[in-house]
């Protein structure tokens, strides 16, 4: 008879303990799912997808509010910054609801009823080209929240879809450019949050503000936006500038062509000189 070794004894020991432990915890052990097919209750995430072939703009309009802003007051009625209606930059003949409503270039689609901040959406669609427009209506209280939204747009730290016509479209930083109507409330508040370029993509911005290039350039550099038209000093936002200065935007025209277009409106309806307009409606950096 063979005659066993002391370290194979040690060994048959040692497994009769050491087995029972790791079937232990094999059996409670997180089972691998390598190369396994995902249960159908819980779906892959799917990115939002849209048309990248459109120009589309979006406007974020802070509405004109004599108790929340620190402007020069205007009548009670079309100052009321939670009254969209009657809004001088939202409801009233020059405001943006109102003028795009009304322009031969825009067909209005429909309004859309948002929240306490956003107070409402409008959706247009050019009749020319491929292109959409959003308009948010923000409560002049929440100046502030519509001045963020404006610079995460820009960076594209704040991106969204909005399916119109069975379509589905890109907005706030899914737009090709975003712009800013109302007060300049970086005039009464600062910002401390980073609006640093999130994906690497260059849009395009408009900011209808007195002196808007002062106030803006600090953050709006981060974004690596780049600004078509900004104000160097006091000016009315009302919605004949961004209007023309989509056209001239829409046609593909150059930045300096738009600048233009913006000016020749302002001077148009402010009853002001063409060189008045163009040296407070600038371009670029």
């Amino acid at each position: 008879m063979k005659k066993i070794k002391p370290f194979s004894i040690r060994f048959v020991v040692i497994g009769i303990f050491i087995l029972p432990i790791i079937y232990i915890v094999g059996c409670h052990a997180t089972p691998s799912t390598e190369g396994e097919t995902p249960l159908p209750d819980a779906p892959v995430a799917i990115m939002p997808t849209y048309d990248t072939t459109q120009k589309n703009i979006h406007i974020l309009v802070a509405l004109c509010d004599n108790k929340y802003q620190g402007i020069v007051p205007v009548p009670a009625k079309i100052g009321n910054g939670q009254d969209p209606d009657n809004n001088l930059y939202w409801g009233c003949g020059y405001g943006v609801r109102t003028y795009f409503k009304k322009s031969s270039n825009w067909t209005f689609i429909k309004s859309i009823k948002q929240d306490d901040i956003k107070m409402q959406r409008l959706v247009f669609k050019h009749k020319q080209k491929n292109s959409y427009l959003i308009a948010d209506a923000y409560n002049g209280m929440h100046i502030k929240d519509c001045t963020v939204d404006f610079f995460k747009s820009c960076s594209g730290q704040l991106k969204d879809v909005l399916d119109v016509d069975g379509k589905r479209i890109g907005i706030n930083g899914n737009a090709s450019l975003i712009a800013y109507i109302g007060h300049d409330g970086l005039m009464d508040f600062s910002l401390s949050e980073s609006f640093r370029n999130a994906d690497g993509q260059k849009r395009d911005a408009i900011m209808l503000a007195c002196i808007s290039k002062k106030y803006f350039a600090s953050h709006l550099s981060q974004t690596q936006a780049m600004p078509l038209v900004w104000s160097t000093g006091l000016m009315s936002p009302e919605a004949y500038t961004l209007h023309d200065a989509l056209n001239a935007y829409l046609d593909n025209q150059s930045p300096e062509a738009i600048r233009a277009a913006a000016a020749k409106a302002y001077a148009k309806y402010q009853k002001c000189s063409e060189k008045a307009a163009r040296n407070l409606l600038v371009t670029g950096f």
